[in-house]
């Protein structure tokens, strides 16, 4: 045949092949997933992982083409080598509850504490070597656990998933292989408060989806959602004196940061997601007072009756699902040295700008504008360190989340005009302040949403962050 005709037919044979289809994935895979679940313990010098359990879940929900992933993003990688040919054939970056915690100070001094997690891959056809590296200071990756893993062993757990509440779609546009699945749960909703949830569930999918860039991408998202019961309505707060047992465990206080909201119930999470098909996990929490957290493909939280949820739940699925790192510097964190100082932050947000003339986000910066790109920052840190003062008092005071929304609304009513009036707002350039510190590391925009709670939109590089994120589920 021809050479031109041969392309053709091979061509037409490409053409025809479904989305997602990949040869590769069906000769190494079984289509299910399989996850690995570990206990993480160590202080901020030693750090070890430990083997828990293989579980056997349901279909794979992730890509079945982008199979290795090139975005250089998480403090963590994980590979999964196939051992007829020692090659990765799978392999995901993520960040951890643990690799924040040790940089705490309890872990600085010597505290052990001991976190379980959980990563997801696709089901092998056979052994594996499941290899867990963490990123060094110089950015290079180097191991720190390895095993070997057997999906046909009977140390594999392949009891069925426990049916726990209802799984009901929120909206669909296709397969799981081709489209980013988002499953939201719920905790601190009573089995009356069903109703609520489905009605908070809507209107935060409705914010995010009115985002760019999802609201643009929106056809390429499947959103579910699962209806999980709690004996009391709210959820932990150790601060105000307030807990409460719920399935999912969420809590505010995390590393006693009174805002900072996670959860350390990790394996109960996992057994109760596992009913429905997903690659980001949202956890709103039935709550009046602000607080969140997010952690890069883990999941993020949000406090669903604040009159900033909308905020909160953008701000960080922006962590979550994207690698972004926070931009602000002057609201008070429990991390310590949490980018060491001389090198280069995995978030493809921030920079130390060690050589600008090869920032990051090089492509998106216009000609003329300097690097790094002044602004006014001793007037904002002036307004917002006082306004952080008072907001530390008032929460000291045990004043009503009325009081506190009223004082984020002033301190966006003062700084807005100030951040809009620099002469490279709207502009991507190299700002300094960024990551919890004021000086050393740099952020894109002079204003995103992962800076203030100003803006609706996300700058430009975040932009850019996400919609690479997106692709890598939809290639």
């Amino acid at each position: 045949m021809p050479i031109h005709l041969l392309s053709l037919v091979l061509a037409l044979a490409a053409a025809v092949q479904p989305t997602g289809f990949d040869s590769r994935f069906d000769s190494r895979f079984t289509g299910r997933t399989l996850r690995f679940d570990y206990f993480h313990s160590g202080t901020a010098k030693e750090e070890h992982v430990s083997l828990d359990g293989l579980r056997l879940e349901g279909e794979w929900p992730g890509s079945r083409t982008r199979l290795l992933d090139d975005s250089n993003l998480g403090k963590y990688l994980f590979e999964v080598i196939d051992l007829a040919t020692n090659r990765v054939v799978w392999s995901r970056g993520f960040s951890s509850i643990y690799g924040e915690w040790e940089t705490t100070g309890e872990a600085n001094a010597g505290t052990w504490r001991t976190f379980h997690e959980s990563i997801r891959f696709p089901g092998p056809r056979g052994k594996v070597q499941l290899i867990l590296k963490k990123r060094a200071a110089d950015g290079a990756f180097r191991e720190i656990y390895s095993t070997v893993a057997d999906p046909a062993s009977r140390f594999v757990d392949r009891s069925p998933v426990p049916a726990t509440g209802a799984v009901w779609s929120v909206f669909e546009n296709g397969p799981p292989a081709v489209k980013v699945d988002l499953l939201i749960l719920g905790d601190g909703y009573t089995a009356a408060e069903q109703a609520k949830f489905h009605a908070d569930v809507k209107r935060l999918t409705d914010a995010l989806f009115a985002t760019e860039p999802f609201k643009s991408f929106r056809a390429d998202f499947n959103v579910r959602a699962i209806d999980v019961a709690s004996p009391a309505s709210g959820v932990t707060d150790p601060r105000t004196g307030t807990w409460r047992r719920t399935p999912l465990g969420l809590a505010y206080n995390a590393f006693d940061s009174e805002r900072y909201m996670l959860t350390f119930a990790d394996l109960g999470l996992r057994e109760i997601a596992a009913q429905a098909p997903y690659d980001a996990l949202i956890l709103l929490a039935n709550s009046r007072k602000y607080g969140g957290g997010g952690i890069y493909n883990l999941w993020n939280t949000a406090a669903v009756d604040s009159a900033e949820s909308a905020y909160l739940l953008v701000h960080e699925f922006g962590h979550s699902f994207a690698g972004l790192g926070d931009e602000y510097y002057t609201s008070q964190v429990s991390y310590q040295n949490f980018n060491p100082p001389g090198s280069e932050p995995w978030e493809p947000n921030v920079t130390a700008l060690l050589d600008p003339q090869s920032v990051k986000w090089k492509g998106l910066v216009a000609a003329g504008t300097p690097l790094p790109t002044p602004w006014d920052q001793d007037a904002y840190d002036k307004v917002v360190l006082a306004y952080e003062k008072k907001r530390r008092e008032l929460r000291e005071k045990g004043a009503p989340e009325e009081q506190m929304e009223a004082l984020f609304q002033e301190i966006r009513e003062k700084t807005t005009p100030m951040l809009r009036a620099e002469k490279y707002f709207g502009k991507v350039g190299a700002f300094q302040g960024a990551a919890y510190e004021a000086k050393g590391l740099y952020r894109p925009a002079v204003d995103c949403i992962m800076f203030s709670r100003n803006p609706k939109t996300y700058c430009a590089v975040c932009a850019w962050a996400i919609e690479r994120a997106i692709r890598s589920y939809t290639e």
